[in-house]
């Protein structure tokens, strides 16, 4: 699991109470476990506070607003994005206005995103079937 350094897990909580249209949309919407996933929001991982995280399929959401392509913030979010490569998370980067256009779509892109990131079967399941017994 990824954590953070104490300041890290201070500005999360801040986060938290501050969530922006489109991520307070989403969060509503992912809260709700679609498709059996579990995500976080504002989660810290390091130096950094992810948008949402679905820890089990390791799959990043950032939500992007017009801000991201400004300044420095490129250069940022691409070093985000290959510190968590590094740590084997995939990251979906999201622009904001595509959750305010088409809440459902957004969810269904990443429910779609972390069921192909999951392993074919899950250990905490228990073991495979063994070939041939058919399933009931």
């Amino acid at each position: 699991m990824l954590n953070g350094p104490g300041a890290t897990i201070a500005k999360a909580r801040e986060f938290r109470r501050a969530l922006s249209l489109p991520e307070g949309l989403l969060w509503r919407e992912l809260r709700q476990q679609p498709g059996g996933f579990k995500f976080r929001r504002q989660h810290p991982a390091g130096p950094f506070v992810l948008d949402f995280i679905c820890l089990s399929a390791k799959v990043a959401i950032e939500i992007d607003g017009a801000a991201h392509d400004v300044g420095a913030k490129p250069a940022s979010d691409e070093a985000r994005d290959a510190w968590l490569d590094n740590q084997g998370f995939k990251t979906l980067r999201i622009p904001a206005r595509d959750v305010l256009a088409d809440l459902g779509a957004v969810v269904a892109f990443i429910i779609d995103r972390c069921a192909s990131a999951q392993p074919l079967h899950r250990p905490a399941d228990g073991p495979p079937p063994r070939t041939g017994e058919e399933l009931l």
